[in-house]
């Protein structure tokens, strides 16, 4: 999907809520477990009735992985579905991949050959060799994991680096040689300070643009989007954290909404565990519905 489809779709429907498929089979409903594929089941269930109020979905793979082999096959016919049924929604594959360069080409051809995703989930640290190969795909995305909404973000993405550019704090004529008629201009130099996190937002841009790259940017970070801003004011944000985890959508909306929205607010266990018994896709709707109301309030 490109960025113009994609912004066309968020005006369209008034939303731009991504649903998360964290499907565990320790919390969905019994009765779903009478089922040949209870993940699919109950994946199938959430996707018809959230896909009118959102524009993405986000299946996270350590969901499926931890089945083995079930479910892969679980997230496969997840992914099977969604392509024939909703091929206008935007979708996500969260497995934050991201290794040597001919091992990314090969996590890059699983998802977007093999399996058609539009987005994955990368993680920067090893730098631009284990990013670059997921960048050669047209219409495809890579989500860069930039300043995270967890409690260890705060170990390593905040920490001050040395930004690497040189800034004159002060200047001064020196003229305490006698009998000379020429000043010697002393300048005091420094190496400003950057965080870890706008380091990664910069570099990065090096790589791709805002046509095939986003970042993940955690909605408890609150005020923080305005120094993201700052450094990627036109890249679309992958914000996890409002409902079950606490981030204000509003917050995210006041410091982090650009003209073309910019953003994807994902919200994963406050819609699709809302409810356990029969009922649970009719109520998952119904808190999509309640948070793609939201949005249409605070969509510029």
């Amino acid at each position: 999907m490109t960025r113009k489809e994609l912004i066309n779709q968020i005006f369209t429907k008034k939303t731009f809520l991504c649903v998360g498929l964290d499907t565990d089979i320790k919390k969905i409903p019994e009765h779903l477990l009478k089922e040949e594929d209870p993940i699919f089941a109950f994946n199938k269930a959430i996707i018809d009735a959230t896909a009118p109020y959102c524009v993405a979905y986000k299946p996270n793979l350590a969901f499926y992985e931890s089945m083995g082999v079930k479910g892969w096959i679980s997230f496969e016919k997840t992914i099977q579905y969604l392509n024939e049924n909703y091929p206008q929604h935007f979708i996500i594959a969260d497995a934050k991949r991201g290794d040597i360069g001919n091992t990314s080409a090969m996590y890059a051809r699983t998802f977007f050959e093999e399996i058609n995703l539009d987005a994955l989930t990368v993680a920067p640290y090893m730098g631009e060799d284990s990013v670059t190969p997921f960048l050669q795909y047209e219409g495809k995305w890579v989500i860069l994991l930039a300043l995270t909404s967890n409690k260890g973000s705060h170990d390593f993405q905040l920490l001050p680096i040395d930004s690497g550019e040189l800034t004159v704090d002060s200047c001064h004529a020196d003229n305490s040689q006698s009998g000379s008629q020429l000043s010697t201009v002393n300048c005091q130099l420094s190496t400003p300070k950057e965080r870890l996190f706008e380091k990664v937002l910069k570099k990065s841009q090096e790589w791709g643009n805002k046509d095939n790259m986003m970042y993940v940017v955690g909605a408890t970070q609150g005020k923080m989007f305005a120094d993201i801003r700052k450094v990627v004011p036109d890249h679309f944000l992958l914000v996890p954290g409002i409902g079950a985890q606490g981030g204000s959508l509003e917050e995210v909306c006041k410091y982090g909404m650009t003209k073309d929205c910019g953003l994807l607010v994902n919200s994963s266990r406050a819609i699709i565990y809302a409810d356990k018994t029969e009922r649970f896709a009719e109520v998952a709707g119904e808190e999509a519905r309640k948070v793609a109301e939201q949005m249409k309030v605070l969509l510029h």
